[in-house]
């Protein structure tokens, strides 16, 4: 159905938008959003009495680090996810072998932003530096939110692809 084709495409295009302009602000407003992941790793504002506040990276090279790689896999995500809706658009009305083919670039850049905000944002931000202790750098429930809304679109564009009549 090229409707569900169609569908498909521009979620994906969605994603890549989103994860570009995440990224950009990332860019553009670095100052403010270092302060996050300075906050986070250096576990400042967990319960003062937790026993996990021996994980803290006080190290501002670290900091940079960690916020560099965030900065390049969201471009990564962005990227993908931008090839990956563009090439599935270029085959939305050849058959559903070959439509289902074009969805490769678009399944690695959504998995690899799953990855990210799953594994970078909730493992190990939220529980190994224990950010959902903090109240004021607490990312976890938008890193869920943004985790869940590409495994979503994931979800969906990995659908067997039916014939278009």
């Amino acid at each position: 159905m090229l409707v569900a084709r169609v569908s498909k495409t521009a979620l994906v295009a969605a994603i890549a938008l989103y994860v570009t302009l995440v990224a950009v602000g990332n860019v553009v407003d670095y100052g403010t959003n270092y302060a996050f992941v300075q906050h986070v790793l250096m576990m400042d504002t967990i319960f003062q009495t937790s026993q996990i506040a021996g994980r803290s990276i006080n190290v501002p090279l670290v900091h940079r680090i960690a916020y560099g790689l965030i900065i390049a896999l969201e471009w990564a995500v962005a990227i993908i996810c931008w090839v990956g809706a563009v090439v599935m658009a270029l085959r939305l009305r050849r058959p559903a072998v070959v439509f289902q083919r074009a969805k490769a670039w678009a399944i690695a850049g959504l998995t690899l932003g799953v990855i990210l905000w799953a594994v970078g944002f909730l493992a190990i931000g939220g529980e190994w530096f224990g950010m959902w202790m903090s109240s004021v750098w607490n990312g976890v429930q938008p890193a869920f939110r943004i985790a869940l809304l590409i495994l979503a679109v994931l979800i969906y564009v990995s659908l067997p692809e039916p014939e278009i009549g």
